[in-house]
């Protein structure tokens, strides 16, 4: 067995709150969700692809040259305890991994593998094809990324296409599941450049998709079995599934609206979240969903989702209206070392962000990273939900408002905009829109502000700044702006 002891340090980042005119007393990331980054040692490239806990307490952390390490003490308050020892090597780009019944499942662009270490001597030596139904060509946006083991038992591969427009390979562009004896289910056509796949609290499947062609924007969209996800690059493979061709989707039109073309192709699901591009990154990744009931503070069941070139990870709330999934997303934390890639959130509350900037770049200086987050204890003061209405929006919050602050008019702003749905590579915001705040109500208890909303707009991202409001103690927002993608209107 090979190992290497580290020195860890632990830093903490220099995020600060956005809030316009906030002083130097004023709240930020630190306070909450200080970072703990890993100083990765001379001779370990780890540009960590994903990142699994061990039934043994060691962390496996698998690494786009095609390693997996064993890290000792990853969740010691003392850093410098860490240890990485090499465990497997010689794989291609491992962008998901999993345990299950003693083995580890690393999701590779070729196929899902799995090992395990049958002599106990720390190094697998136990390697298995558990499924290589798809193909790929050396192309470098052949990305493989695989989820965990669904409620059924079945694993997700979401696969990339071939370049940004094209499916040269069976299954590119395309969700796939793998049952329990390895046998692949074809499931959701449509994808173009997924960065990462999770469940949420109800175990559905969600994977986010990055901008180009017939994706004006990132996004995190829901795996809906037997949806059409929205770049039809891939739709050719319908020719590979009972059926044939006759069960592919209506193409979609070229300079539509994405609501259009769902009201008109019905196996189209749209975008759960978009995430205004450079405003909330230009990257999206990894996905993690707190289910750890309070020990990562006040998000309960809510996601948190990467994104590379900003270094950062996002909060996503989703609700289901009209039988489909929407929410809106909020800044979370930023300054992560490297180009945010892998997350993974540990029963204890622990959730551990794997970076790299290699292909895409990064504000993150470092060409990788490994570091963790968690919750200090003290909450802060967010928008912590918010959710549609027939006439507005409902925001629920952390802590009590200060109702006087709440219900001042210029305390608030809003404003729409959409994406052309188109073949050509990304967009540009369009169709905007200023809808009228034309009523403010309170809860008694401060906890939550109804905002009464003239001119809502279907299909549009709503993005509100409440850079004013207060909370009853005085503070400030930690992140003032939130951005709901309204595909339904309840």
């Amino acid at each position: 067995m090979r190992s290497i002891i580290i020195a860890g340090v632990l830093i903490i980042a220099t995020g600060t709150a956005s809030v316009t005119g906030q002083d130097a007393a004023a709240p930020n990331e630190d306070e909450y969700y200080p970072l703990t980054k890993f100083r990765i040692p001379e001779g370990i490239v780890l540009e960590a692809g994903a990142i699994e806990p061990l039934p043994d307490g060691t962390l496996a952390v698998a690494t786009r040259r095609g390693d997996i390490y064993r890290v000792s003490n990853a969740w010691s308050d003392d850093p410098e305890a860490a240890r990485f020892d090499l465990y497997a090597q010689g794989l291609h780009e491992i962008l998901g991994l999993s345990y299950r019944d003693g083995w580890l499942y690393a999701t590779q662009r070729c196929e899902v593998t799995r090992l395990r270490d049958t002599d106990n001597d720390g190094m697998a030596d136990d390697f298995e094809t558990f499924n290589d139904s798809w193909s790929i060509n050396g192309d470098y946006h052949e990305y493989a990324f695989g989820s965990p083991f669904d409620k059924d038992g079945n694993m997700w591969v979401t696969l990339c296409l071939t370049g940004s427009f094209n499916s040269d390979c069976p299954w590119r562009g395309w969700a796939l599941r793998i049952d329990r004896d390895g046998k692949m289910i074809p499931t959701c056509s449509g994808i173009r450049s997924p960065g990462g796949i999770a469940f949420n609290a109800e175990g559905d499947v969600f994977y986010t998709d990055n901008q180009g062609p017939w994706n004006g924007t990132c996004s995190l969209k829901w795996l809906r079995p037997g949806s059409f996800q929205g770049h039809p690059g891939g739709n050719r493979w319908f020719s590979l599934t009972p059926g044939g061709e006759k069960s592919a989707p209506a193409e979609p039109v070229s300079g539509s609206r994405i609501m259009t073309e769902a009201d008109r192709i019905p196996e189209y699901e749209p975008p759960v979240i978009l995430f205004p591009y450079k405003k909330m990154g230009q990257s999206a990744s990894g996905i993690a969903c707190d289910v750890t009931q309070g020990k990562f503070g006040p998000y309960a069941n809510q996601l948190f989702v990467g994104d590379v070139t900003h270094s950062t990870v996002m909060r996503c709330f989703v609700e289901k209206v009209n039988g489909h999934y929407q929410g809106a997303c909020f800044p979370f934390r930023e300054g992560i070392g490297s180009g945010t890639l892998a997350l993974r959130m540990t029963d204890d509350g622990t959730m551990f962000v794997g970076g790299t900037n290699r292909g895409w770049g990064s504000r993150g200086t470092q060409l990788f990273s490994l570091e963790r987050l968690r919750w200090s204890g003290k909450v802060p003061f967010e928008i912590q939900e918010m959710r549609a209405q027939s006439d507005g929006f409902e925001l629920i919050f952390t802590e009590a408002v200060d109702p006087e602050v709440a219900r001042l008019p210029e305390t608030w702003s809003m404003e729409t905009y959409c994406y052309i749905y188109q073949s050509s590579y990304g967009s540009p915001e369009v169709d905007h829109t200023k809808p009228a705040i034309r009523q403010i109500e309170v809860a008694a208890d401060g906890r939550s502000v109804k905002l009464t909303v003239e001119g809502l707009q279907r299909g549009h991202v709503h993005e509100l700044h409440a850079d004013g409001l207060r909370s009853s103690s005085g503070v400030a927002l930690l992140h003032p702006a939130a951005y709901y993608t309204l595909n339904y209107i309840p």
